[in-house]
């Protein structure tokens, strides 16, 4: 799938669905958030949510005091959902619609979080551009939150075809520069009331000096 191909996609499902009746919607990332804080990330250190969207991640961590918070999303619907959520404090958030595959932050960050983008990515040029983007924007030392589904979870969703993940495949793609330090599995319920099962991956980016 193109970028073309991607935006159109995504821009179609914010365009004529509600971001709460979606499969992956949350009312509480809690175990995105948990993490986040065993990380140890400081209030003032830069996160970027990677197809954050319309996610309540950001409401989550604006509540919880981080002030350094960039949300990226290929939808400039799904950003602008959260945005008009969000009202003045939308302010506070740096937005921006690019591809995961494709993008340049100005800054580095301390932490990058995904929950259900990677998996999506089936064609191994595309991953390869995802793991470059993130270990030019990750600061060493830094964390990566990545969440996909489990090998017994889902094989699609919103009509595509995923990539399942354990913790040895993603291992395998990641290499040595990152260090796992948790896995864990959460089963979403989803608005329709199916269970979805994901693992959650909480690393430490640590590149050879």
């Amino acid at each position: 799938m193109t970028h073309d191909d991607r935006k159109a996609h995504w821009e179609n499902i914010y365009q004529t669905r509600s971001d709460r009746e979606v499969s992956w919607f949350q009312p509480t990332p809690a175990l995105s958030m948990e993490l986040i804080r065993q990380s140890g990330l400081a209030p003032d250190e830069g996160i970027i949510d990677v197809g954050g969207g319309a996610s309540l991640l950001v409401d989550n961590l604006l509540q919880a005091g981080y002030d350094s918070i960039t949300v990226l999303d290929i939808a400039a619907a799904a950003l602008e959902v959260a945005k008009n959520r969000l009202g003045e404090q939308a302010d506070r958030v740096d937005w921006l619609e690019a591809d995961a595959t494709d993008f340049e932050l100005p800054h580095k960050v301390h932490l990058w979080h995904d929950r259900a983008v990677y998996h999506f990515l089936i064609q191994a040029d595309d991953r390869h551009a995802y793991l470059a983007n993130l270990k030019r924007t990750l600061l060493p030392g830094g964390h990566l939150i990545l969440a996909a589904f489990a090998p017994e979870g889902p094989k699609q969703c919103s009509g595509l075809d995923i990539v399942q993940y354990d913790d040895r495949k993603l291992m395998a793609e990641l290499g040595h520069a990152f260090e796992l330090l948790q896995s864990r599995q959460e089963f979403h319920t989803t608005p329709s009331g199916a269970e979805q099962a994901f693992n959650y991956f909480l690393l430490r980016y640590t590149p050879a000096l």
